[in-house]
């Protein structure tokens, strides 16, 4: 679900009688270190509010906590401010690198439901009976995949432990026919052939693989490649240099 809902469910939020809230607080300083909110300080704050409160912590951007709230079985990040006096609601955008903090608080609230995730058509890469399994969105004609492509097969030959199930998903016009084709042969050499910028040839059968790919991947909010589920249903997008890549893996905490 894309990260515009915020503003919507602002507006549902803020018709409680207790919303006391005002607008974005002119205070900017980061002292972390002088303010703390517990959760049930924090669920004195929300008394009278919908939903339930799920998390509180500091939030990156300065002068905030970030608070995790379920409303209608949808897990939202909001933003309190150190003096407990204005809530924020929407997108959080890092300007340095154009991130959008609250989407990616927003998938650590959802974790993906890996069941949803079929694997039958995924190109196997590592140990098939490994303990970690990834599941990695990637694009033919993707500079950063071809990129992550190489250092996932280092990754796998430096750890046993680990299994990366490829699934296709052109974005690029010129990918879709060279997917299809992959697919139908279920070829790891096509893959990296079409990473190498090789000549790929039409698909010899007919299947819907890619447009399945397609349509969980939307599902998902995956809009981009490389994109890697991670054990624990976490998504992390674009390209890792290997130690960070198998950093965000082992710090995976999976959830029974």
């Amino acid at each position: 679900m894309r990260i515009t809902i915020y503003f919507m469910f602002g507006l549902f939020l803020f018709v409680s009688p207790a919303g006391a809230f005002k607008q974005l607080s002119s205070e900017k300083a980061d002292c972390r270190s002088c303010h703390t909110l517990t959760k049930t300080e924090a669920k004195e704050i929300f008394t009278g509010f919908q939903g339930e409160l799920l998390s509180v912590e500091q939030a990156e951007m300065p002068g905030f906590w970030e608070i995790g709230m379920k409303v209608n079985n949808q897990n939202m990040p909001l933003y309190l401010d150190y003096s407990k006096s204005y809530l924020v609601s929407g997108n959080i955008i890092r300007l340095k690198d154009r991130k959008n903090l609250a989407e990616e608080s927003y998938r650590k609230l959802n974790p993906v439901d890996l069941s949803r995730i079929p694997t039958d058509d995924a190109l196997l890469l590592g140990n098939p009976e490994a303990a970690k399994k990834i599941i990695v969105f990637t694009d033919p004609h993707c500079s950063y995949c071809v990129k992550l492509h190489e250092v996932m097969k280092e990754a796998v030959e430096k750890r046993s432990d680990l299994l990366f199930q490829i699934k296709l998903m052109p974005i690029k016009p010129s990918s879709k026919k060279v997917a299809e084709t992959i697919a139908c042969n279920e070829s790891m050499e096509q893959l990296e052939a079409a990473f190498a910028k090789k000549e790929i040839p039409e698909a010899s059968c007919e299947s819907k693989v890619i447009e399945q790919n397609l349509a969980v991947a939307k599902s998902l909010g995956i809009r981009s490649t490389p994109a890697l589920i991670l054990p624990n249903g976490q998504i992390a997008t674009g390209y890792k240099p290997l130690n960070a890549l198998l950093e965000i893996i082992d710090q995976t905490v999976v959830t029974k």
